[in-house]
This record gives C-alpha cells, sequence and structure tokens, in this order.
C-alpha cells in the first residue's frame, strides 16, 4: 500500500476528509495528494503520522507485519538456544557472560534480524514476497 492510500484509509478509519486533515494540521490545501508522485518532507510527513497517532514509518510502509515480527522472535528464540545450548556458546574469555551481557547480545541480535527484514522487504519485488 503506498503512502496516499494508507492515509486515506486513516482518513476512513477517522471520519474525515483529506481536506480536513490538510485543514487541521496546517498542510496547503491540495499537498497531500500530490504525496502520489512525491515523498514529502519530514516536517509534513510527521504532522500527518501525529495527527493519527502513527509512526512515519508505518505511513511510509516501513514497519514490519505482525507474520514477520513472529518469525524473527522465532528465529531470534531459536539462534539464542543454539547458543546456550552449546558447550562454548555464550563465553567471554572462557567464563559464561552475565544476565546483561546476554540480554545486550538478545537485543543487538533482535534489531540485526529487523534491520534484516526491512532491506529485504524494501529490494525483494512483490512477486517474490510471500
Amino acid at each position: 500500500m503506498d503512502l496516499l492510500s494508507r492515509i486515506k484509509e486513516l482518513c476512513g478509519e477517522h471520519g474525515i476528509s483529506i481536506a480536513r486533515l490538510e485543514q487541521e494540521t496546517g498542510l496547503a490545501n491540495g499537498s497531500i495528494r500530490k504525496w502520489s508522485k512525491a515523498i514529502p518532507s519530514g516536517d509534513r510527513l510527521a504532522k500527518v503520522a501525529d495527527y493519527f497517532n502513527v509512526t512515519t514509518d508505518y505511513l511510509l510502509g516501513r514497519e514490519l507485519s505482525e507474520k514477520d515480527n513472529k518469525d524473527i522472535s522465532k528465529d531470534l528464540n531459536a539462534a539464542l538456544d543454539r547458543l546456550e545450548n552449546s558447550q562454548e556458546g555464550l563465553m567471554f574469555d572462557g567464563e559464561p557472560i552475565d544476565d546483561e551481557t546476554r540480554e545486550l547480545l538478545r537485543i543487538s541480535l533482535e534489531n540485526s534480524m529487523r534491520l534484516a527484514k526491512q532491506i529485504a522487504k524494501k529490494y525483494t519485488p512483490n512477486k517474490y514476497k510471500k
């Protein structure tokens, strides 16, 4: 779904017109409809995102789907289980890592997996997406 379609959907959910959205966010009349051809500046996009209480990534279609989030969670847990169950998996200088370091590792792996998924979505043609 493109930016303009997502905004139209949000307007429909909130029972307002695009003209009213432009008026209430201080955008020029007819400016949002032009966004089908060009991405607006960050501050204009942020005004619309703030109005609907969503992220700019949501408006741009960059947020991951629920299925993607479940896949990442499953893959992350499997990777951490393999590390923890290997004989020397989570050691530093021959000593087991502490809970804080383990949590930092989990966060780092999760962020890397999310970034990889977002990049893959950006460059994968729709016909190959499942």
